[in-house]
C-alpha cells in the first residue's frame, strides 16, 4: 500500500484534465515542494472532482462525486490546509471533513 505520513489540501480550485507532471509543477507552485509519503489535494471549481497526487513515487488518484460535491474551503485566504486520515477519510466520502476528530469523533453539528 501507499504510505501517507501528511496531508495537505489545496484551496484553489485546479483544471481536473491535468496529468502527473503538471499536477506536482501545482504542487511544487502551492506548497513549496512536494515531500515524500505526503498526499496534496485538490478539487475542481465545483468541487464534484478530485485528484490526490501522492509522491511516493508519485501516484495521481481521481474521485468523483454523481450527486453532491466535496466539502471544500474554496475562497479560502490561505491555500492549503492539513488533514488528518480521519479527515481525509470522510472528505472522500463527501462528508463534512471539518466536523471530524481525532478517532472519527464529531465535534460540531
Amino acid at each position: 500500500m501507499i504510505r501517507i505520513d501528511a496531508i495537505w489540501l489545496a484551496t484553489t480550485p485546479m483544471d481536473m484534465r491535468t496529468g502527473t507532471d503538471t499536477a506536482l509543477a501545482r504542487v511544487v507552485a502551492v506548497f513549496g515542494a512536494a515531500h515524500p509519503h505526503t498526499a496534496y489535494l485538490f478539487a475542481n471549481k465545483r468541487a464534484n472532482r478530485m485528484k490526490v497526487l501522492v509522491h511516493d513515487g508519485i501516484w495521481l488518484a481521481a474521485r468523483r462525486l454523481h450527486q453532491g460535491k466535496f466539502v471544500w474551503p474554496l475562497g479560502s485566504a490561505a491555500q492549503h490546509t492539513s488533514l488528518s486520515r480521519v479527515q481525509l477519510d470522510a472528505l472522500v466520502l463527501g462528508l463534512p471533513w471539518q466536523r471530524m476528530g481525532e478517532a472519527g469523533i464529531i465535534t460540531m453539528v
